[in-house]
């Protein structure tokens, strides 16, 4: 069967979209796209066949984004597009299904197509371990000869003989051997390169090319020399005492090894200073002053990126390079490992600084504002940069307001310590606010004037960084840092890191949080996250208004919303869960609020080697980090804003069409009632809210309390015939209950048992009846010291047994059957009487226990009714839908369980009534009868009348075809009792639905909302990206020429020049970049925005209607087959 749905303007039948099996074909645009989708149809032969037809219709982009590619890479690869096929036929190796007869299905499974053969080169390593290993270490072993050039005549830089030629280069791509002379003279522009001889003991042996000769001339070109060094070489070889030659050790340390080289500084009279000379030749050196020790750029680019990515440290680096230089202990190259760590970290900050324009201002690095070397999130909202240049995002309306708030997250992270080691006063930061962490002094300065700021205890649960902010972390100076982030874009904020002192103070959290604001004062909206914000907020106005000026000016004249991270929200009590969730909070879309934690798992990595580092070097460290981390988030907006588009565009469809779907199924009274208590609370958060239980039915563990707190205050007035030992009557009654509950799940569980059960499934479940039925024999002792006619009871039961044990053979009283005599049991006993506080006893813990159940049953039947829905549009094939179907079997068989333990508790509610006078109870615990045990209305997708051929007729309009829907299902079938708030005392009329429908209608309605914001924010998002890196381009153009009145230069001059151009350019295309892979989301946004306005018509389908009826039908009964137990689940269903 065919099932065919409109949505919006586009016709579509149920199929798959095809994809192209080439990763790198071209991906059409929204308009040329074509949709490949499948009809289902039986032939002549009664074989069920599909073919494929072809739609245009706008693509989603997740067909159409372009693959990942190095930018390296020139991208010159041919592309083949749908619109370069004839006749709308796509090739055939594109889709290589494509045909009337492209599947074959048999008795409604699919037909295989049939596999390729499996061949050698599929198992790649199989086939070297096989066939290659063995020769590929005699290779390795060739390469320690002359491999070959053995048999080499001549050097082959010359016409030397070959005796002469011993010596050939490691690095050099050619095993070429050369005579000394021209090993050197290849080497001229190439010093660092290891070279080896080949010796009279026939192996090579490593030499230094500066032992063969080489020096490095510095200040004069490719192969100038100066006049100065012929001079110093002079005096050198006429100088006998070796103590007074000139030194010739200067050490460099380059990406294989620490080199020993021979290093001539220009003399001349317009000679550089000697370590002006190094920078120029790319070589970083040590100090300022005498340099002896220099790092090549292409090492400290590595160890950058390598400390960065695999959070390398200094000291495993060096270790690396000098196993490199020489790694069998019989030579050890001279350490220069602290030489390595202080340029590592002067080239971290000349980095920073160059990257952030500082050498072009003309104020240069003295004239850093705080903050100003971070790289800012280009998808927040930034004043100046990436907000509309008309202001009109200053007087957005409320509904609008939201896409132009600032998102931030808090937390602290504990495993970034720092032992006490070294001091501020040595050891201070390179850049001092100039990125992430705030300047030191003024942080420090807050922390010790407010230092004595109390902290109240937690009234929610016990968060130990509210209840232990003075924890001491022994042996560290730091114990760790907080942080504010970009809650939306995981990205760090400049100024918004803190070192934290003891624990997770209020007053390090407060300043981290204001001080990010700062150049912030035109953002009205603000969305705070933090793990502890339902304490933390509390005082904080209060706090605030003994902060200095600057950061009270911050703080006012916004509009703030505290929120919980989702993660972290379930350990918080209730009530926290929500007023502080971001599900049910508006204006929120799908923020998670846990930014922190995802830059947590990438900056641990860094814990082991900064815990050791003094504060500064840590700082700057850490700032380097946090910019690295903000860099990668940028560059991967392209991808991530899209994937998130992709999913956001569908969800916000599919809810919208739930939230229609649960509003006509429901009275429209009611959901006008509801949506305007729930409109008000968003308006005001001091209304009710509509997410909030107002009527909560106590629970057995309340009710127990309830009775402990009533018979403490009795005290010794209490009835002493309610005691026994230690043991008090309503104790004894609620152990009674459990019993019966494990003998209800002991008999369910029975019923599970297949005819070929296992001895092992066999064995558990006999041993779990053997260790029941002792303690129910335990207990009864008990009972019978409360009740002595008990005994009685037992005694005439087991003459029962025995007599009709004579007549017939009879099996012993399975355990789930064995009576309890119960108060409620003893009730139908007229000769037996029932102490009143007994029965007072059980009727409130089983009133608790009734409410329970049904508040079970119903969680269970909206369980169920996702599985449904997941199942019918996620679930595909034998394989998924045989799971789908078992999740549900489970969910149904949890409804049988809690309906029989309400229909139990409700029998013994009827029992105990008469005797309490009490009949107030049954206005809402009816009678459960199979009908009722059935999910919540339903309407739309699922309406029972589809079947009957009901359908939108022409002409008819959506209001007139909904209502006609709502009339048919009111006449078809009533919403269960279970789904009824209460009812009237004659038990006929409805007063209104029950919370847990208008709890669930609530968040039905949240979801909707939070996925329709969401693609709201992520369109502003993607507008803002565009034009801040438009923004930022025109700030580097800008750049150019600004320090030409100070810097005479010309050369100088130039690479400012250069380094502005690139960068704008770097930004232009990343634009560009950016906007080609977004350039089918605004039709696609159109699309989903104008399906989602629409109701859906849909034809008959019979697969999915009994999909829906069984969906929509009572859950099925157990089964009364003969088994363990049997009498006492019939009772309880009774």
């Amino acid at each position: 069967m065919t099932r065919k749905r409109k949505i919006g303007s586009f016709q579509t039948t149920v199929a798959s979209d095809s994809d192209s099996d080439g990763e790198h074909d071209e991906l059409p645009r929204a308009r040329e796209e074509g949709l490949f989708h499948r009809a289902i149809r039986t032939d002549a032969h009664g074989r069920t066949v599909v073919s494929t037809s072809q739609v245009a219709v706008a693509a989603s982009p997740t067909k159409r984004r372009p693959p990942e590619r190095d930018l390296l890479v020139p991208d010159d690869t041919e592309f083949s597009s749908p619109m370069d096929w004839e006749d709308d036929a796509p090739p055939s190796s594109a889709f290589p299904f494509m045909g009337e007869e492209s599947f074959a299905f048999d008795e409604g499974h699919p037909v295989d197509p049939p596999r390729r053969k499996q061949r050698e080169s599929d198992r790649p390593l199989t086939q070297w371990l096989l066939n290659r290993r063995a020769r590929y270490l005699d290779e390795l072993l060739r390469l320690e000869g002359r491999g070959d050039y053995r048999h080499q005549t001549k050097c082959s830089g010359c016409t030397r003989p070959a005796g002469e030629a011993v010596f050939r280069c490691k690095d050099c791509f050619s095993d070429a051997l050369f005579c000394k002379s021209c090993l050197v003279s290849e080497h001229k522009d190439t010093p660092l390169h290891r070279v080896e001889i080949w010796n009279e003991r026939e192996f090579f042996e490593t030499v230094t090319l500066k032992s063969l000769g080489l020096r490095i001339q510095l200040g004069h070109g490719r192969n100038g020399v100066c006049p100065g060094t012929l001079l110093k070489q002079v005096r050198a070889a006429e100088e006998e005492d070796a103590r007074r030659r000139p030194r010739d050790d200067f050490c460099i340390i380059d990406s294989n090894g620490v080199h020993e080289v021979g290093l001539d500084f220009c003399t001349c009279s317009s000679a550089e200073d000697h370590d002006i000379q190094l920078v120029r030749a790319r070589l970083y050196p040590a100090t300022t002053t005498n340099p002896a020790t220099a790092a090549t750029f292409r090492v400290l680019r590595d160890f950058h990126l390598l400390s960065l990515e695999a959070k390398c440290s200094a000291h495993h680096f060096y270790n690396k390079l000098a196993r490199q230089t020489n790694n069998n202990g019989v030579f050890q190259p001279r350490t220069r490992y602290n030489e390595f760590l202080r340029i590592a970290r002067e080239w971290r900050n000349l980095q920073m600084y160059k990257r952030m324009g500082r050498a072009h201002a003309a104020s240069g690095i003295a004239g850093t504002r705080a903050g100003e070397c971070a790289l800012l999130c280009p998808a927040c909202p930034q004043p100046g940069k990436n907000l509309p240049l008309d202001g009109s995002w200053r007087n957005a309306s409320r509904e609008k307001r939201f896409i132009y708030a600032l998102f931030l997250a808090m937390d602290a992270n504990f495993r970034m310590k720092r032992k006490d080691v070294s001091s501020e006063a040595d050891d201070p930061s390179l850049g001092d606010g100039i990125a992430f962490f705030a300047k030191v002094g003024e942080y420090m300065q807050h922390l010790e004037k407010n230092w004595g700021l109390e902290q109240e205890k937690s009234t929610c649960v016990a968060h130990d960084a509210v209840n232990e902010p003075n924890r001491e972390a022994y042996g560290t100076a730091s114990s760790g840092i907080g942080t504010v982030d970009c809650a939306r874009h995981n990205m760090k904020r400049p100024n918004g890191v803190g070192d934290l002192q003891k624990g997770e103070r209020y007053i390090n959290m407060d300043y981290m949080l204001w001080q990010s604001l700062q150049y912030y004062d035109d953002i009205l909206q603000l969305f705070i996250s933090y793990d502890i914000v339902c304490q933390w907020f509390k005082n904080v106005w209060i706090r605030l208004a003994k902060y200095s000026p600057e950061l009270q000016e911050r703080g006012v004249r916004r509009f703030y919303t505290w929120l919980i991270p989702k993660f972290h929200l379930p350990a918080h009590i209730e009530d926290c869960n929500v007023l502080f969730s971001f599900n049910l909070t508006p204006f929120v879309g799908q923020t998670d609020g846990e930014a922190p934690e995802r830059g947590w798992a990438h900056i641990n990595g860094l814990a082991t080697s900064t815990k050791e580092m003094g504060p500064g070097a840590r700082r700057d460290t850490l700032d380097d980090a946090f910019n690295d981390w903000n860099h990668k988030k940028i560059i991967g907006l392209g991808k991530s804003l899209l994937e998130k588009i992709q999913k956001a565009v569908p969800n916000m469809t599919s809810h919208r069409l739930a939230l229609l779907e649960a509003e006509q199924a429901l009275p429209d009274d009611v959901v006008a009632q509801w949506r305007a208590e729930m409109e008000a609370w968003e308006l005001d958060a001091a209304k009710p809210n509509p997410f909030k239980l107002t009527e909560k039915h106590e629970g057995v563990a309340a009710i127990r309390g309830r009775l402990a707190a009533q018979i403490a205050e009795e005290g010794v007035s209490a009835d002493a015939g309610d005691v026994r030992g230690d043991i008090h009557a309503h104790e004894m009654v609620h152990m009674g209950m459990q019993l019966e509950d494990q003998q209800r799940q002991l008999a369910f569980d029975a019923t599970l048992l297949k005819t070929h059960a296992t001895d092992r499934q066999k064995t558990g479940l006999l041993e779990r009846s053997n260790k029941l039925g002792r303690k129910i024999a335990e207990w009864l002792k008990i009972r019978e010291s409360f009740t002595p006619d008990v005994s009685s009871l037992r005694a005439a039961d087991d003459a029962a047994r025995i007599d009709s044990a004579r007549l017939q053979p009879t099996p012993p009283l399975p355990v789930p059957s064995i009576k309890l005599w119960l108060p409620s049991a003893l009730a139908t006993r007229p000769q037996i009487s029932v102490k009143r506080s007994h029965a007072y006893y059980e009727f409130e813990l089983r009133v608790g226990q009734a409410h329970a159940a049904l508040e079970e049953l119903r969680r269970l039947l909206l369980v169920r009714t996702a599985q449904y829905q997941y199942k019918d549009e996620f679930q595909r094939g034998v394989a998924a839908n045989t799971r789908g179907k078992t999740a549900i079997a489970s969910t149904d068989e949890q409804i049988r369980r809690s309906a029989a333990e309400y229909r139990g508790a409700r029998q013994a509610l009827e029992r105990l009534g008469p005797l309490l006078n009490e009949t107030a109870w049954q206005r809402q615990l009816r009678v459960l009868m199979p009908d009722d045990v059935r999910p919540r209305p339903r309407a739309t997708f699922s309406d029972p009348q589809r079947k009957a051929g009901h359908k939108r007729k022409r002409g008819q309009t959506t209001e007139q075809f909904a209502e006609e829907r709502r009339a048919r299902e009111a006449e078809a079938r009533p919403a269960s009792w279970i789904w009824l708030s209460q009812l009237s005392e004659n038990e006929e009329s409805q007063t209104g639905m029950v919370e847990a429908l208008r709890i669930e209608w609530a968040k039905t309605r949240a979801r909707a909302h939070r996925w329709t914001e969401e693609v709201d924010l992520l369109e502003e998002e993607m507008r803002r990206v565009l034009q801040f890196l438009e923004w930022k381009a025109a700030w580097w153009t800008a750049l150019v020429g600004q320090r030409e009145a100070v810097v005479s230069d010309a050369v100088l001059n130039e690479g400012f020049t250069a380094y502005a151009q690139r960068q704008s350019r770097i930004q232009l295309d990343l634009r560009a970049r950016f906007q080609e892979n977004w350039r089918d989301v605004p039709a696609y946004i159109q699309m989903g925005r104008d399906s989602a306005s629409a109701i859906p018509e849909e034809e008959e389908d019979g697969g999915e209607d009994r999909e829906h009826e069984e969906e929509d039908a009572p859950v099925p009964e157990a089964p009364r087959d003969e088994y363990l137990g049997a009498s006492l689940v019939d009772e309880s269903l009774a």
